[in-house]
């Protein structure tokens, strides 16, 4: 099995240490999918975020951690069942790896830890040097109250093997991702590329869902204001002019490829406030 995993990183053609860990990285996250899916885990849980973006929908960024959320509300999931068939899946492709439940039951987002320092012993690097520390880390969260009215769909992938991945529909995970824009306490760049991304794909966010997510959790939590078109450009406006926006790029630079990287020389409130203009 290690043979596959190989001729997968073969297909990235890395162009340094930065970009081969984080294809190494991306193999271990599309092992660890299969392996969820043997588990019978998309039969309660949709994959959502950024590299579901990646995997899913082929966006030009990298990420670092599988995010999901449950089909339906479950305050009392665990992880520890979908953890154990985890580990059996990744031992069957020649990797000895950890994960760690992380978490609480007060906490909407339950929380684990994959971490994994088999693979990059396992495989044909070009650029890494000291493979006896290193270590692949990759967190996995699931929001087990989601916002309600989200979207889902089907996605079927062929890496490592044959496997059906259920996902949010693009217009869900859009309504989210501005969630985070308009709700995250700190500044995530990769937000703000996937944003552009969306805007870019004509994708319409998912009003419903987005305006449940806002009731949900943040300044707007438990008001029932009307969010459409109108009220949701307006807060982005104000949002985007408030940003550092070297920094927001600072943050995005080193998941992204020399040429996706020239356009990080844009990013400036007239650039985003065209972006918003655009939904």
């Amino acid at each position: 099995m290690i043979e596959l995993l190989q001729q997968q990183l073969d297909s990235y053609k890395a162009a340094g240490p930065i970009q081969e860990e984080q294809a190494t990285r991306e193999i271990l996250q599309e092992v660890a999918l299969y392996s969820l899916w043997r588990a019978g885990f998309f039969e309660i849980a949709a994959f959502q975020g950024g590299t579901c973006l990646r995997i899913i929908h082929g966006i030009q960024r990298f990420s670092e951690d599988l995010d999901f959320v449950l089909k339906a509300p479950n305050p009392g999931f665990e992880w520890k069942p979908y953890l154990e068939k985890l580990l059996s899946g990744l031992q069957e492709f020649g990797l000895s790896s950890e994960a760690i439940d992380r978490s609480r039951m007060d906490q909407q987002v339950k929380r684990a830890l994959l971490k994994d320092s088999s693979v990059s012993n396992q495989l044909n690097l070009t650029f890494e040097r000291d493979r006896s520390t290193r270590v692949l880390r990759i967190k996995l969260e699931i929001d087990v109250n989601p916002p309600r009215d989200s979207g889902f769909e089907y996605s079927y992938l062929e890496f490592p093997l044959d496997f059906e991945v259920c996902h949010q529909d693009l217009a869900s995970n859009f309504a989210l991702k501005i969630h985070a824009l308009l709700c995250r306490p700190y500044l995530k760049g990769r937000d703000w590329y996937d944003f552009g991304w969306y805007v870019s794909q004509n994708i319409h966010p998912n009003y419903p869902h987005l305006q449940a997510a806002l009731e949900q959790h943040g300044p707007w939590q438990g008001q029932s204001q009307l969010i459409d078109q109108a009220w949701l450009k307006n807060a982005l406006a104000i949002k985007v002019a408030a940003l550092d926006w070297k920094k927001a790029a600072g943050d995005v630079e080193r998941f992204l490829n020399d040429a996706d990287k020239q356009s990080l020389t844009l990013w400036s409130v007239r650039f985003f406030q065209n972006k918003v203009e655009r939904i």
